[in-house]
This record gives structure tokens, C-alpha cells and sequence, in this order.
């Protein structure tokens, strides 16, 4: 006995349209749980923690949205395609929301949660009431094979498209948009298509046009709405502001300070950056046998470069830094460009755009010191950077007789993550001397020196231009006072990644 159900002609687009909505709510529902995820790590830092939440909200939501759902027993169609729209207005205004209310609510998490619960609430009404709309179109088996395969494809297209096209194309407010537009129009084509059946089917159409045009206008305006945010953000004037593949790229600038700020963190101040650069730079030159060859990693804004390029006898200079941008960024722009003394024009400088740890795994050149100026490691993708893996990769590009010097955050704030670093590095046999400055933007701040060899021997004077570092300020760099002696820890490694734990716990009790 055939148990199949016939599908009649003029129904089949019908079908096959529902069909694609599924698809298109599972894309755009995946795509606001990773714009939420991201925002909040550039927003809360803790890449892991924000993402694992908000999936496991999001999919509770879709739980209680599923529950609810039995309750919707008329008009279904018609309460569908209101739950289309109201996912495409939470979803698409969601980023803009968030970027724009992050420094004027208190309890912003709650904001995020909030948001997320209810895209999820309503993703999960959809798919039960599709799947009601559907159930005398297909056999059982049949439909709920269909629905899900759709609603899997859907998943597998955001998580494709999202890290490779519209994060480093459009950025997360016009993606979330674009998204959101995406939303609405499913539901302007049902109203269309299917408006026999769905109830005040003029009102609802009406809705939908001009949500559309609304979310045109943002997404046209949307450079202005992330200026505006991040104007209230920053107390001094935002001169540059640009989302990479890998960062969102920020420059103020008042009367005597220009400040450069990666994902919302500062990285430096003009008024007092040759501090930090002058002591990553020139303490571990000063106890170098050679400088012939100098590996830089990280170090994008070309400041550590400037430092290196005032000794004569270097030869060669080779910086791997991930993000083009950056680099680039402070190559082209006169403005910039004129801090590092246009240092990345120097025929003695190779520039690698590429990612450090894989770059040390490709190479086998050798140095005669290496330094490394990466962010702080406050997410697992840059803490990765700060393992003991990483560290045994890196002492076999060094001289026998080389140097290596790490910036290791403020011992004072952070005093576990400091002495983390110094403990990961002796791990993999590399004999360690910590020091510590005062950068006035910072505050206290510390430096990791490591070679193969134990002793540290003066090999040359630092040279006459600086500011900051003279022999005078070396008797006093290495010694630390009790309130920033040693402590005991754990070694970072790439299956704990403790050091991240360390640098959240501590530098939130800052923020408090």
C-alpha cells in the first residue's frame, strides 16, 4: 500500500518556499548567535566563555520558543510569519543595540542574554509551526527528514560565510542587518505568495516594507552608527576606525596624545609609548652578544622597529604580524607612519603578514634575538601565543647565545599572569630574569628576558637618542618590590590555557 502523500502542482512553490525558510532561518539564527559571540569578546574579552554562553542560551531559548509553541493552534501560517519578523528585528538591530547601549547600561550582560533569548524564543515558535503548516504536505518521515536537513544546511552556510565574508567585508553591524533584511523578506515573499491564508495579510505586508527600508537606511548609515558608539566609548577624538579580518582597529587623538586601541584595548600612548618600547627594545639589546639578526613578533604599529633601527651594525629585521591591516595601516598613513619614523620603509625590514605560531613551524631560521610584543593574552586565540609550545617553537629559531624578550603585562595588576609567563618560558629549559617599568598610560609594567644561557653579560651601550632607559634606571628594572615578588602558578599550555584564567580574574577586579 503507497502511504505517500500527493503534493498538488499549484501548492509545490508554496512548499518548496517554506522549505527555503527554513533554510534562512537557521543561517540567520546561527548568524546572530556568532555576532553576539563576537561582540562580546571584543566588548568582554573571554572568547570562550561569551560563546559558550550564548549558544547555550540561545539553544535553551529555542527549548522554551518549541514549549511555547503548542499554544499557537489558528492562524498558524500567519503567526509564522510574525515570528519571522520579529527574528529579523531583534536579530538585525541586535549589534547596533549593543554596540550603542555597551557603556550606558549597567548590568550589559544582561542586555546580551536578553537579546539572545529572545531571537532564540522565537527561532524555536518557527520551526514546530512549520512543521504544523507542513504535516499534510509530506508523510512523517518525510517532513521531519526535509525540515532538518534544510534547517542543517542553513548552519553549515553561517558558519562558512560568517568568518570568511562578513566579518572582514561588512562587520558585524551590517551583517546583522543584512541578516535581519533577510529575515523580513521571507516573510514579505509568504505574504505575497501566500496571502489567502494569512490573517490582516495588508498590515503584516505593510510591516515588513517598512522594516525593510528602515534596516536599509542602517545599513547604509551603519559606519555612522559604530562612530557614534564608539564615540561615546573614547574621551578623545576618533581619527581612525576600521574592522579587519582579525580586529577592530581604533586611533584618538587629543591636543598632545594619539592612542591606538586593538578590540578596545590600548596598545599605546604617543605621550609616553617610547617607555614600553625603549625597555622592550633596548634591555635585551643591551645584553645581546649580537644584533644581526632581529625576529619581531607582533609589534604592528613599528615602534619596536624604530627602537631597533638606531643601532648601525643590524642588519637585518624580519616582523611577522598577523593582520595586513595593521601593518599596512602604519606603513601608509603619513600621520602614523611618522611615529615609527616611517621604519617600516626600510630596506633593512621584511614584513610577514601571517600567523606567528604557524610561521615558526614553517621556518627554520635562526636569530640573534627575538622579540615579542603580542597583545595580552586576554582570549585562548592570542593566548596560545604565551604556551610552553609555543615558547620550545621559538627557542629553536634563537642563537645558542641569543636573546628573546616577552611583554608579560603589569606585575602589579596581574601578578599571576606575569610570573606565568616567566614560569611557561622556563619549562622549556630557557634560564629567565623578569624586570618592570613605569609606563604612565599602563601603569607598572613587565618584560620577560630569556636565553639558553644563565648569565646576562653587557655586551654594548644603548644609544644616545633615548628618553627613558639609561644605566642609571637598569639597577633599579630588575628589582621588584614585595607587593609584586614571585608567584607560584601553573604552566600555560595549549590544553589549559591557564594564563587566560589568570589575566581575566585578575584585570576584572580592575574594572569592578
Amino acid at each position: 500500500m503507497d502511504n505517500s502523500v500527493t503534493v498538488n502542482d499549484d501548492k509545490k512553490p508554496h512548499v518548496n518556499l517554506l522549505l527555503v525558510s527554513v533554510l534562512v532561518i537557521a543561517t540567520c539564527g546561527l548568524i546572530y548567535e556568532l555576532i553576539a559571540g563576537t561582540l562580546a569578546s571584543y566588548l568582554l574579552g573571554d572568547s570562550v566563555t561569551q560563546f559558550s554562553t550564548i549558544i547555550g542560551v540561545y539553544l535553551f531559548a529555542m527549548g522554551i520558543g518549541s514549549w511555547l509553541s503548542k499554544y499557537f493552534n489558528r492562524d498558524i501560517l500567519t503567526w509564522f510569519v510574525r515570528a519571522e519578523i520579529m527574528v529579523g528585528i531583534i536579530g538585525g538591530f541586535s549589534s547596533s543595540i549593543l554596540f550603542i547601549l555597551f557603556e550606558k547600561v549597567e548590568s550589559f550582560r544582561i542586555l546580551l542574554y536578553a537579546i539572545i533569548l529572545l531571537i532564540g524564543i522565537f527561532v524555536g515558535i518557527e520551526i514546530p509551526l512549520l512543521m504544523r503548516i507542513l504535516k499534510d504536505k509530506f508523510p512523517f518521515k518525510d517532513l521531519v527528514a526535509r525540515v532538518f536537513t534544510f534547517d542543517y544546511i542553513g548552519a553549515l552556510v553561517a558558519s562558512i560565510i560568517f568568518p570568511l565574508i562578513l566579518v572582514p567585508q561588512l562587520g558585524l553591524i551590517r551583517s546583522s542587518l543584512l541578516f535581519g533584511m533577510l529575515n523580513v523578506m521571507i516573510a514579505f515573499i509568504l505574504c505575497i505568495r501566500m496571502e489567502k491564508e494569512i490573517k490582516m495579510v495588508k498590515t503584516i505586508r505593510s510591516t515588513t516594507i517598512i522594516t525593510m527600508l528602515v534596516m536599509l537606511v542602517a545599513f547604509i548609515y551603519s559606519e555612522t552608527i559604530v562612530s557614534y558608539a564608539e564615540s561615546a566609548n573614547y574621551p578623545d577624538k576618533i581619527i581612525y576606525a576600521k574592522s579587519s579580518k582579525y580586529q577592530r582597529i581604533l586611533v584618538t587623538k587629543n591636543r598632545n596624545d594619539i592612542r591606538l586601541y586593538l578590540n578596545g584595548n590600548l596598545q599605546f600612548s604617543s605621550s609616553d609609548e617610547y617607555r614600553y618600547h625603549e625597555a622592550l627594545v633596548h634591555v635585551p639589546a643591551h645584553f645581546a652578544e649580537k644584533i644581526d639578526k632581529v625576529l619581531v613578533m607582533g609589534g604592528g604599529d613599528g615602534m619596536a622597529v624604530r627602537e631597533l633601527l638606531k643601532y648601525p651594525e643590524l642588519k637585518s629585521i624580519t616582523l611577522v604580524d598577523l593582520d595586513k591591516a595593521m601593518t599596512g595601516l602604519f606603513t601608509e598613513n603619513s600621520f602614523l607612519s611618522a611615529l615609527n619614523k616611517k621604519s617600516f620603509s626600510d630596506p633593512k625590514v621584511k614584513i610577514i603578514n601571517d600567523d606567528a605560531f604557524q610561521w615558526l613551524k614553517q621556518h627554520d631560521e635562526l636569530f640573534d634575538m627575538i622579540i615579542i610584543d603580542f597583545p595580552d593574552p586576554s582570549n585562548y586565540s592570542i593566548g596560545k601565543l604565551y604556551t610552553n609550545t609555543f615558547y620550545s617553537l621559538m627557542q629553536n629559531h634563537l642563537f645558542e647565545r641569543g636573546i628573546v624578550v616577552v611583554q608579560s603585562t603589569s606585575p602589579y595588576v596581574a601578578p599571576k599572569s606575569f610570573w606565568c609567563v616567566s614560569k611557561t618560558m622556563e619549562s622549556v629549559g630557557l634560564f629567565t630574569r623578569a624586570y618592570h617599568v613605569y609606563v604612565p598610560a599602563f601603569g607598572d609594567w613587565g618584560f620577560i628576558l630569556a636565553g639558553k644561557e644563565p648569565d646576562l653579560i653587557a655586551h654594548r651601550n644603548f644609544p644616545d637618542s633615548l628618553r627613558y632607559i639609561n644605566e642609571s634606571v637598569m639597577k633599579d628594572i630588575f628589582s621588584f618590590p614585595p607587593d609584586m615578588v614571585r608567584k607560584e602558578t601553573m604552566v600555560n599550555k595549549l590544553n589549559n590555557q591557564v594564563l587566560v584564567s589568570y589575566f581575566e580574574e585578575e584585570w576584572d577586579k580592575v574594572s569592578q
